[in-house]
């Protein structure tokens, strides 16, 4: 549990990216690298007094994590420049005053394709579908079964292997929030947890390739993906995003 000091220090951090990802979709078009947008991210944290968290986490190398098209989650930013119609995750962690907060967002490079942006929007209302059951006596398993719900209505599917989390002084704190499941089942939601709640959707199959670098998590059947994520406090006042 978070208290209201503690959740302001959170919303701080929330704040840095919620700003930075403001910045990156005015960045984001064809010929751009992802590690370009990696550096500025890195820039753009240290400017505001901030760190990216997951640099250095576990051995991994970059501020943010940047999955185009295919890539569920967890790509490594490259030289290669994306291309008109492309669609790239910007995921990232922001560490300030020894509290973080969590974001990923997908964006889409120039016009997408029919199928991209029902996919994106898809993948957005499923976020928010989810969010709304943040609230003081639902359950972790209301969280997940809005998603489903949410998924199931857009014709996509839910990426089960990868779940949203506790946060605040560590980046990976519990309990696990999964984006599946049955409403009225799993441990309750209480005023003052923060939780991610970060779905990944896809046109495909949900099941999971890793590549040789053992990070990037790609589509076992190539069809594209997207992810939106939030940082959430649970409040007596219903959920409030932090990111």
């Amino acid at each position: 549990m978070k208290n209201a000091e503690e959740i302001r220090l959170i919303r701080k951090a929330g704040a840095i990216v919620a700003a930075c990802h403001k910045e990156i979709a005015r960045r984001i078009r064809p010929g751009v690298t992802t590690a370009e947008i990696d550096a500025f991210v890195e820039g753009f944290m240290q400017q505001h007094g901030a760190r990216p968290a997951q640099k250095g986490y576990r051995g991994y190398r970059y501020a943010t994590c940047a999955s185009v098209n295919d890539v569920f989650c967890h790509g490594f930013p490259t030289e290669q420049p994306l291309r008109a119609g492309d669609m790239v995750t910007i995921d990232m962690v922001a560490e300030k005053d020894g509290w973080m907060a969590d974001s990923a967002w997908t964006y889409a490079v120039g016009t997408p394709s029919p199928e991209a942006a029902r996919l994106m929007a898809g993948a957005k209302q499923a976020l928010y579908a989810g969010i709304a059951q943040a609230a003081p006596g639902r359950r972790l398993g209301d969280i997940g079964h809005a998603v489903q719900a949410a998924a199931e209505q857009a014709g996509l599917t839910v990426v089960e292997s990868f779940v949203g989390h506790g946060i605040g002084r560590q980046l990976h704190e519990s309990p696990q929030v999964m984006h599946s499941g049955r409403a009225g089942t799993g441990k309750r939601l209480r005023s003052g947890m923060v939780l991610t709640i970060e779905p990944i959707l896809t046109l495909g199959l949900p099941y999971v390739n890793v590549d040789a670098d053992g990070w990037t998590a790609r589509s076992f059947d190539g069809k594209w993906s997207a992810q939106y994520e939030h940082t959430v406090a649970i409040t007596d006042q219903g959920p409030v995003i932090l990111t």
